[in-house]
């Protein structure tokens, strides 16, 4: 047992509304996250469009808010186009991004009628790779304006009398990256996203356009990149992206486990370039961050085992890519990078976590009819974006510290609140992997609180995970003890929680 963790907060000093978006996902043409994932024909539950309605329940479940779409990589060589129109006259194309074949039977009628059922607001990627400022002004004049033109006249013969009407668009994906189909330069994407922009507002003003910030913190050309892009589209975007994927080195799982002080500096890093270059969206705020690519992905054996063999070989259709079985301990990272999102919600405008399903992704589904489920990181998404609503309240933890060889001390518990009403949600991530802790939760006057923790399962270890036949990883019941006004409760090693409280009147 470490010493005791003291958290206090002041649910009457409210900070940041809660972004709802802040809850998004990630659906890309990619592995099997379309195809043998939320679209499959011949499974026993697909309805009528070939959708699985157990993919569609679990989706509804995990709660998210936004969806990102057709790409990530992919859209970099998509032809929009190929996916509208009758599916038996659809061209069958070569995907050079993931090395695949794409047959084009979902498009964006299919997946905007899905996204619907789903519950989700469409996020729409334009191709700035292969294309540009005519294809995603063809693009949303023809899935936003209503009719009596060519391209909303094909929408309309398409099926789909009424505008998509879809407010986010995407400008292109990781264009600095020289993986990227269509890699440019700063100064090269920085003008073609500035001139898209402003084509894409005249068409329709009130669009919302996230330009492509860099790939990740490492790229040599961070910080360069974004004050140069922000120059060019500064008036005409509203926010740029960041996008941030984590993996344990084996020989040291405490710098893992404090992820979120990563991302954390890196959400620092671009406020600190927005407010240098002054770079505002056309309402006059400050450009916002959206994370619209964020988790935890196993990078060094995609890298090192995966991709040769992928990339060598024939051209599949759906084929298994990144499909990475989550841990305890990944588990617990994700509910940490969930409490430094809420913590940056007066930056952060929006995130994803990539992707939805299969592919590096909180659900999974089995081939040849088989079933689909909950993977351990589902868990602290679900419970955060159900809690996660009304305004951030700041804490303050007073306890262990862990020193890490990557991120320096870090705090042993991370966490954050929420308030909505009387209701105060407290999210928690405790890193320590040996020793609990014993936590005092000071709020005021509070009438009831009740408590769920993710941890190792008995007769389990950190690795433990779940699978098609088993899911030992789920939410289980967290004893609280309300003693004059203060909670007290137990953390396991390795826990991430989330406790509900009332509020006295």
């Amino acid at each position: 047992m470490t010493s005791p963790t003291r958290i206090s907060l002041d649910p009457r000093r409210p900070g940041p509304e809660v972004p709802r978006r802040l809850f998004g996902t990630f659906v890309e043409h990619m592995g099997r996250c379309v195809y043998d994932g939320i679209h499959s024909p011949g499974h026993a539950t697909a309805d009528a469009a070939g959708f699985r309605s157990d993919v569609l329940a679990l989706v509804r479940e995990l709660g998210a808010t936004v969806v990102r779409y057709p790409g990530g990589n992919f859209v970099s060589g998509y032809r929009w186009e190929d996916g509208v129109g009758p599916r038996e006259d659809r061209p069958v194309r070569l995907d050079a991004a993931w090395h695949s074949t794409e047959t084009n039977q979902v498009g964006l009628h299919e997946f905007a009628d899905w996204a619907d059922a789903a519950g989700l607001e469409v996020m729409e990627a334009v191709n700035l790779g292969t294309r540009g400022v005519a294809e995603a002004a063809d693009l949303l004049e023809y899935a936003n304006h209503p009719s009596g033109t060519a391209l909303s006249d094909r929408r309309r013969a398409n099926g789909r009398d009424e505008p998509f009407g879809i407010r986010l668009w995407c400008l292109g994906n990781e264009m600095d990256g020289p993986w990227q189909i269509g890699h440019k330069t700063a100064d090269e994407y920085g003008r073609l996203a500035a001139e898209t922009a402003r084509m894409m507002r005249f068409i329709d003003p009130t669009v919302e356009l996230v330009a492509a910030g860099s790939s990740n913190h490492e790229m040599p050309t961070f910080g360069d990149w974004e004050r140069t892009v922000l120059r060019h589209t500064a008036g005409l975007v509203d926010h740029i992206s960041v996008h941030a994927y984590y993996e344990e080195d084996p020989s040291d799982p405490q710098s893992f486990l404090a992820s979120g002080a990563a991302l954390d500096r890196y959400i620092g890093e671009v406020v600190d370039i927005i407010d240098e270059v002054d770079a505002r969206t056309p309402d006059g705020a400050p450009v916002g961050i959206s994370v619209d690519e964020w988790n935890v992905w196993n990078q060094t054996r995609w890298n090192e085992v995966d991709k040769p063999r992928v990339f060598t070989g024939d051209w599949p259709i759906a084929p298994r890519l990144i499909e990475d079985d989550y841990t305890v301990t990944d588990a617990v990272v994700v509910g940490s990078l969930l409490i430094t999102l809420l913590r940056r919600a007066d930056r952060v405008s929006m995130a994803n976590l990539a992707q939805l399903v299969n592919v590096i992704a909180p659900i999974r589904t089995e081939p040849d009819g088989g079933p689909a489920w909950r993977q351990t990181t589902f868990h602290p998404f679900r419970l955060t974006a159900e809690a996660a609503t009304g305004h951030v309240v700041p804490v303050d933890v007073r306890g262990d510290r862990i020193p890490t060889a990557r991120h320096g001390e870090v705090d042993a518990v991370d966490a954050i609140a929420t308030v909505d009403g009387d209701t105060v949600h407290v999210f928690l991530a405790h890193r320590s992997l040996d020793a609990a802790t014993e936590v005092e939760l000071d709020l005021g006057a509070v009438a009831s609180a009740e408590a769920v923790v993710i941890t190792i399962p008995e007769g389990g270890d950190r690795d433990t995970t779940n699978s098609a036949d088993a899911e030992p990883v789920a939410p289980a019941d967290l004893p609280v003890e309300v003693v004059d006004g203060i909670l007290r409760f137990t953390l396991p090693p390795l826990a991430w929680a989330r406790v509900r409280v009332q509020l006295a009147s």
